[in-house]
C-alpha cells in the first residue's frame, strides 16, 4: 500500500511539473478568420489546407460565408459590378463577425481568396486590428499589407500579375508568383498543381510559425 502510494506521489509530483512547460510552450489566444472569394469556399484546397494548418498551429477558426450571393463570373471583370460585390462582402462580413472580440487575441490571421483579400484588408484596418495576412489570388481591389503575404498566378484572367504585384512593391507586402497559374492558382496540369500546392502550404506554414 505504501509503495503504492509513494509511485502515485512520484506521478502526480511529475505531472505537476510538466504542466507548466506544456502550458508555457502552448500557443494561446490566437484566431484565424478565414475570408473566401464568392466563388471560392472554405472547403477548397487553398482554404482548406491553410484552414487545417492554421487549426494544428493552435489557431482559433471563424470563417465568413458569401454562398448567398448571385453573381457571375464576367462581375469580377467589370468595374462597377466588382465594387457592388465588394461593398456586398464588406456589409456580410461586418454582420458575420459583429460577435468576435478581437481584442481577446494577441494574434490575428486573415487568410483571404479573391475578392475577400481586399474585405479582409479593409475590416482588419476599419477596426483597427493588428493583423497579418495571407493573400490568395488578390484582386486589383485588394490594398496590400507590409504585415502580409501573397499568392498569384501569372495568368489569371481576372487580376492582372503586373498589377497585383505593383500593388505588393508598394506596400511591401510579399509576393509569390505561380507559373500560369489562374485565379484558383492551378494550370490544369494536376501534378504541377499539387506540387505548387504543396509548395504554397509549406510556405503558408512558416508565415504562421512566425
Amino acid at each position: 500500500m505504501i509503495e503504492k502510494q509513494s509511485r502515485e506521489r512520484k506521478e502526480k509530483q511529475k505531472t505537476e511539473r510538466l504542466e507548466p512547460v506544456i502550458l508555457l510552450g502552448k500557443k494561446v489566444n490566437m484566431l484565424a478568420v478565414i475570408i473566401p472569394g464568392i466563388g471560392y469556399h472554405k472547403d477548397k484546397p487553398l482554404l482548406y489546407y491553410s484552414t487545417k494548418l492554421a487549426k494544428a498551429a493552435g489557431y482559433e477558426v471563424e470563417f465568413v460565408d458569401f454562398s448567398g450571393i448571385k453573381w457571375d463570373k464576367g462581375d469580377l471583370r467589370n468595374k462597377e459590378k466588382m465594387n457592388e460585390l465588394y461593398h456586398m462582402t464588406c456589409s456580410i462580413a461586418e454582420e458575420q463577425l459583429a460577435a468576435v472580440h478581437f481584442t481577446d487575441y494577441e494574434d490575428c490571421l486573415f487568410i483571404s481568396k479573391s475578392i475577400g483579400t481586399a474585405v479582409a484588408a479593409d475590416y482588419a484596418e476599419k477596426h483597427g486590428i493588428n493583423a497579418r495576412h495571407i493573400f490568395f489570388s488578390p484582386v486589383v481591389l485588394f490594398p496590400g499589407s507590409e504585415k502580409g503575404i501573397a499568392f498569384a498566378g501569372d495568368r489569371d484572367p481576372l487580376a492582372g500579375y503586373e498589377a497585383i504585384e505593383m500593388i505588393c512593391n508598394k506596400t511591401g507586402t510579399e509576393l509569390h508568383r505561380i507559373p500560369g497559374g489562374n485565379h484558383s492558382l492551378e494550370t490544369g496540369d494536376v501534378t504541377k498543381d499539387l506540387d505548387a500546392l504543396v509548395k504554397i502550404m509549406e510556405r503558408v506554414k512558416t508565415f504562421m510559425d512566425r
